[in-house]
C-alpha cells in the first residue's frame, strides 16, 4: 500500500495512518496508526504490513516512492539490519530537528507544556563518539561478535561499528581475531570496550554463563589483554542469580581514570560512566554553570560527574548512589567537601534510609577544613540537608516516578535541574513539579547518541 509519513515519534518510527474505514470502530475510522522505520517525514512510501496489533499496524517500507530532501546515504553497511542506529539515512543537522520536535511533543502532549522560547540544541560530531560499546558474543556454530538484529534476538555479526572510537574499533578487530582462532570460551556472552578520554586506553569487562570458572576465565582474561597494548585491564562478570553480574577474574587494572578539564573520574568495570567522548564537557558546563552556594544534593551521582564540578562552587555537595562499585568510585573521586551516600534515591527522600539520612547530616554539621569556599562550622550552616540550593538528577531511562518526583518537590529546593535520556517520562514527572510551582527556565537538548532516535535533555527548574 502507499503509504505518506506524517512525522517521526520516539523510538526511531514514522507515524503513517491506514486509509479510514466509516464502517468500523473509532481508531479505524480515523485511520489506524502504522509505524514503520527508517523513513522520514512527508516521505511517500510503498510499504507492506509486518505485524497488526488491535490499536496499530507495524510495517516495512518496500520502496521509498517520493524520498526526503534529507535523506542521505548510510554510512554503516549493516545499517537497517543492526538495531543500534536508526537515522543513518537521515543528514545530521535533520535529526537534531526531528529530535527537537520530538521533545517539544512529549512535553506538550504528556506535560501539557507548550515550549514557547528556545530549546538549546548542542551537536556532537556524528561519528565515532562512543566510549563505550557493548557487544554479543556467541561461539557457536560459529564465531560471532556483533549486535541484536533489529528486532530480534538473533546476533549480526559487525566487524566495525563507525559510532564508536577509532580505539574500539580496533579492539573490535582483535577479538575477531581471537574468536576465529578458537581463543573464546563458549561461556562468554557478552564484552564491553570503555575507553578512556583521549582514546589511548581500553577497560574490557566479559559477561559469562553462571557455570564459568575462574581458571579459563583468567586464562581468556590474560590471552585478551596481552593482544593491544592499550588494554588496561580485563574484568569478566559471571551471571548469579536475580540477572546480577558478580566480579569473577580480574586481570590488569579494574578502572581506567577518565580526565575532562581539570578533573579525573575513576571509572570502574561496572560502573556507569557518559558514553559521548566528545560532549561530557559540555554536558557538565549546562548542569553547573552558574550555580553556587552552600548545600548541592546531587541524585543517581554515579561516579560524580557533576558531584565532582559542583564542589568548586558549594561548600557542601551530598552525592547519593545506589551501586556499590559507582558509590566506591564517587567517594574516590570527590574532593573533601563532598559525601558520598550509597543508597537509592526514593529511599533516600523518603526517609526510608534513615542511616543515610543521618550519616548526610552528621557530616554537614562536622567542621570543615579551609576549601575553596572557606571554612565551614556548624554554626555557619543556614541550610540543612532537607534545603540545598540545587537538587541535580540524571535518573535511567525509567525517569523519577511518581512518588521520588512528588518527594522532591517537597523539598522545594530553589534550583532543581533534571538530566534525562527519555523525553516520555521526562514529561510525565515534570507534571508534578509544575503542581509544586516549578517553572522551566531553561531547555537543552544535549546529542549524546547522533544516528540513533536517543536523546538527552536537561531541563532547569526554578521555584
Amino acid at each position: 500500500m502507499l503509504l505518506t509519513i506524517e512525522k517521526l515519534i520516539y523510538g526511531g518510527e514514522g507515524l503513517a495512518r491506514l486509509p479510514a474505514d466509516p464502517d468500523q470502530d473509532n481508531a479505524e475510522r480515523r485511520g489506524k496508526a502504522v509505524f514503520i522505520p527508517f523513513v522520514l517525514p512527508e516521505e511517500e512510501v510503498d510499504a507492506t504490513i509486518a505485524e497488526r496489533r488491535p490499536g496499530f499496524v507495524r510495517a516495512r517500507a518496500e520502496k521509498i516512492v517520493s524520498p526526503s530532501s534529507h535523506r542521505i546515504p548510510p554510512d554503516c553497511p549493516y545499517f537497517a539490519q543492526c538495531g543500534g542506529c536508526h537515522y543513518q539515512h537521515a543528514d545530521y543537522a535533520y535529526q537534531l530537528e526531528i529530535k527537537e520536535k520530538i521533545l517539544r511533543e512529549n512535553l506538550r502532549r504528556i506535560a501539557r507544556f507548550e515550549v514557547q522560547g528556545e530549546v538549546q540544541v548542542h551537536p556532537s560530531p556524528p561519528w565515532n563518539y562512543r566510549n563505550r560499546s557493548r557487544l554479543q558474543l556467541r561461539t557457536h556454530p560459529v564465531f560471532t561478535l556483533g549486535y541484536f538484529r533489529l528486532a530480534s534476538h538473533d546476533v549480526l555479526p559487525v566487524e566495525q561499528c563507525p559510532i564508536s572510537s577509532p580505539l574500539i574499533n580496533r579492539a573490535i578487530t582483535v577479538l575477531w581475531q581471537l574468536g576465529r582462532a578458537g581463543e573464546m570460551p563458549e561461556v562468554l556472552r557478552e564484552i564491553e570496550f570503555f575507553a578512556n578520554a583521549d582514546d589511548s586506553k581500553l577497560l574490557v569487562e566479559l559477561f559469562s554463563a553462571a557455570d564459568a570458572h575462574r581458571a579459563p576465565m583468567r586464562e581468556c582474561a590474560e590471552k585478551l589483554k596481552s593482544s593491544m597494548p592499550e588494554i588496561a585491564g580485563v574484568t569478566v562478570f559471571r551471571a548469579a542469580q536475580n540477572s546480577v553480574q558478580e566480579p569473577l577474574v580480574t586481570v590488569g587494572a579494574g578502572e581506567l581514570m577518565y580526565k575532562n578539564g581539570q578533573s579525573a573520574y575513576r571509572v570502574t568495570a561496572g560502573s556507569f560512566f557518559q558514553t559521548n567522548r566528545f560532549l561530557i564537557g559540555e554536558l557538565i558546563d549546562i548542569v553547573t554553570r552558574n550555580q553556587s552556594g552552600e548545600v548541592a544534593l546531587d541524585l543517581y551521582a554515579g561516579v560524580g560527574l557533576f558531584s565532582t564540578a559542583l564542589a568548586s562552587n558549594f561548600r557542601h555537595v551530598v552525592s547519593v548512589e545506589s551501586s556499590q562499585t559507582a558509590v566506591s568510585d564517587l567517594a574516590y573521586n570527590l574532593p573533601t567537601n563532598g559525601k558520598a551516600i550509597r543508597s537509592a534515591t526514593g529511599q533516600y527522600l523518603s526517609g526510608a534510609s534513615g542511616k543515610a539520612r543521618a550519616e548526610a547530616r552528621d557530616w554537614l554539621a562536622e567542621p570543615r577544613s579551609e576549601t575553596k569556599m572557606g571554612r565551614a562550622t556548624k554554626g555557619e550552616l543556614p541550610l540543612h540537608l532537607n534545603k540545598p540550593d540545587v537538587i541535580v538528577v540524571d535518573p535511567p531511562r525509567s525517569g523519577l516516578g511518581d512518588a521520588v518526583a512528588r518527594a522532591l518537590a517537597g523539598v522545594k529546593a530553589p534550583q532543581l535541574i533534571y538530566v534525562s535520556c527519555d523525553p516520555a517520562t521526562l514529561a510525565r514527572d515534570i507534571v508534578p513539579l509544575q503542581e509544586a510551582g516549578y517553572r522551566i527556565g531553561e531547555l537543552h537538548l544535549v546529542d549524546l547518541f547522533p544516528q540513533t532516535y536517543h536523546l538527552e535533555s536537561v531541563v532547569k527548574l526554578e521555584l
